[in-house]
């Protein structure tokens, strides 16, 4: 028990070391303190890239959502496109993730969609992963209670 509060409290000054550091100016008293929070809650890294400061905000990234369901023992992810609202032609593409905790959960659901003029000129002509991969994260989010108020 010992060696996990020493190793979390490592692991908060490393967050806290990193992100000084790759954001010299934007790490406020209270973003800081709100790091150190999500680090005692989650156990996730700044340096790994399962955190990162957005818009004047902590975002857990896909890997770090990911990286969290992995480690509480998530039993499963499916993902489905949502036929009737998808549009390849016109690169429109509308997924649910279910995302199952344990054998007997009933699942959190997510939703994601995308199409061109909601993404990233840098990803256009992916929109179909991009649908899927926020469709996983809300659930991820839901699952986990990241970012709820």
């Amino acid at each position: 028990m010992l060696s996990a509060r020493r190793n979390h409290r490592i692991l908060i000054r490393k967050n806290v070391a990193c992100a000084k550091a790759s954001w010299p100016t934007g790490c406020s008293k209270q973003l800081l303190a709100a790091l150190r929070e999500l680090t005692t809650r989650f156990a996730l890294s700044v340096q790994l890239g399962e955190i990162t400061l957005l818009d004047g905000k902590w975002y857990v990234t896909h890997s770090g959502l990911l990286r969290l369901a992995n480690r509480n023992g998530c039993r499963g992810i499916r993902v489905q496109p949502l036929r009737e609202f998808c549009d390849a032609a016109a690169s429109r593409w509308v997924f649910k993730a279910t995302v199952y905790k344990s054998a007997h959960s009933k699942g959190f659901v997510g939703f994601g969609d995308a199409e061109p003029s909601n993404v990233s000129s840098l990803v256009r002509g992916a929109e179909m992963r991009v649908a899927e991969t926020r469709a996983v994260n809300r659930a991820l989010r839901k699952a986990y209670g990241i970012g709820l108020c």
